[in-house]
């Protein structure tokens, strides 16, 4: 609710006079300044304002609050504006347009995040970090002001710092933040405030690092010491998160799964009497119902008997999911003197399943590749009964490698009983 009061001759003795509205805001013009007025709301905020008519509509501008501004101080910057509005300037025009020349790197972050709502949990927790760890001194910077020869010198410093690979993929996400930017914050002319984006310099000059894609996996005969150092981390009396985590690297390895997939799997979505498990958010955003084998399906019972999560693969944190297990993996490169990452894992199912000639239309299946430009491909059905018996195959050969005795399929781990 607006109120009006008469026109009164605007002083500091008088807006200190002015009494508070009990709801909405009061407006007190000047009789000797046409259009300016202080405002005072319900709160008791009193503020100064210049209404003025431009480009045929009615403005109203805040000069600025009181008492930080003074009476006399908003008089003259009324009088100011009057005369920018006489010679066809608009104040409020060039008050937004500064405002979005002003936006910093956090305020496109923030907004980027908000209007990409289907971003993954784990690509967003990796835009965040490298906010906080690559970019934490720019972050505050106007975009505006992020130029070509300081994103060039941040890629080196990257890279000579924290690896090319890590440099490539800092700058990567810098690009695409600036070519949200460049389309979401424009003038009224329509004209955006950035010219161009300033990490095209990098592939004007060529001067993204050459990395070549990584093809390690563990290698057939590496894989019986790393299956005894996974098989020990299970006895590891220092953290409880030990057994857990074993159970993951066996899960990712025999099932070919990434790791964000099979960290985030319920067991909702799991069904032990099909003897199957759906996928319900994968990278290419395809569900995927999968077979379980036997080796797969014990170690599942097993972990069920002795969790209470709706994760399969519970972490400590906040998540509720397992993230990163560092610490356990470093553990089983020094006791296997095997050095793995955890998509090595999912190479190596792969490389396994292809040297026993599995067909490449069930593999791509089973690792859910889409195969858009495969003709024949989009033919082809292939349900998970049809995918149970190259499943079982490929965990079988790995069996044999890993040296686990044939016959069970499974070494046969305690199971704790509660007390």
């Amino acid at each position: 609710m607006t109120s009006q009061t008469p026109p009164q001759r605007i002083t500091k003795s008088y807006v200190d006079r002015l009494s508070t509205p009990a709801t909405g805001q009061a407006f007190v013009r000047d009789t000797e300044l046409k259009g300016f007025a202080v405002r005072v709301t319900s709160s008791g905020a009193k503020s100064f304002i210049l209404e003025k008519r431009i480009d045929g509509k009615v403005k109203r501008l805040t000069l600025g609050r009181y008492p930080e501004l003074t009476v006399e101080q908003a008089r003259k910057e009324a009088h100011k504006l009057l005369g920018h509005i006489a010679v066809g300037r608009n104040p409020a025009a060039e008050k937004k347009q500064e405002a979005l020349q002003g936006t910093t790197l956090k305020k496109a972050f923030d907004d980027f995040v908000k209007t990409r709502k289907n971003l993954k949990e784990r690509t967003l927790y990796d835009y965040r970090r490298l906010m906080n760890v690559v970019f934490t001194d720019w972050q505050d910077k106007a975009m505006t002001s992020i130029s070509k020869d300081m994103v060039s010198k941040r890629h080196n410093k990257i890279g000579s710092e924290r690896g090319e690979a890590y440099a490539n993929l800092a700058m990567r996400f810098l690009r695409a933040l600036f070519n949200f930017a460049i389309a979401q914050y424009e003038y009224g002319n329509g004209h955006s405030i950035l010219r161009e984006n300033p990490v095209m310099r990098l592939t004007q000059t060529r001067a993204w690092y050459r990395v070549d894609r990584r093809q390690t996996v563990i290698k057939p005969h590496q894989l019986t010491p790393w299956y005894q150092a996974v098989i020990s981390l299970k006895q590891d009396p220092i953290s409880s998160q030990s057994a857990l985590v074993a159970d993951y690297l066996l899960f990712l390895l025999f099932t070919g799964l990434r790791r964000q997939e099979a960290a985030t799997l319920k067991w909702s979505d799991i069904d032990l009497d099909d003897r199957s498990f759906t996928l319900k958010d994968t990278k290419n955003r395809e569900p995927l119902t999968l077979p379980l084998t036997d080796f797969v399906f014990n170690l599942l019972q097993s972990r069920k008997a002795v969790e209470n999560s709706e994760y399969v693969f519970a972490g400590e944190g906040k998540a509720g999911y397992l993230i990163e297990p560092r610490r356990q993996v470093q553990k089983i490169i020094q006791l296997s003197d095997v050095s793995f990452t955890l998509h090595d894992l999912r190479r190596t199912f792969i490389t396994i399943a292809e040297s026993i000639d599995i067909s490449a239309y069930a593999l791509k299946r089973l690792v859910n590749h889409k195969m858009t430009n495969d003709v024949t491909a989009g033919y082809i059905v292939s349900d998970v009964e049809r995918l149970r018996k190259p499943m079982e195959q490929i965990s079988i050969q790995l069996l044999r490698y890993c040296k686990v005795d044939e016959e069970k399929k499974i070494l046969q781990f305690p199971i704790p009983r509660h007390t």
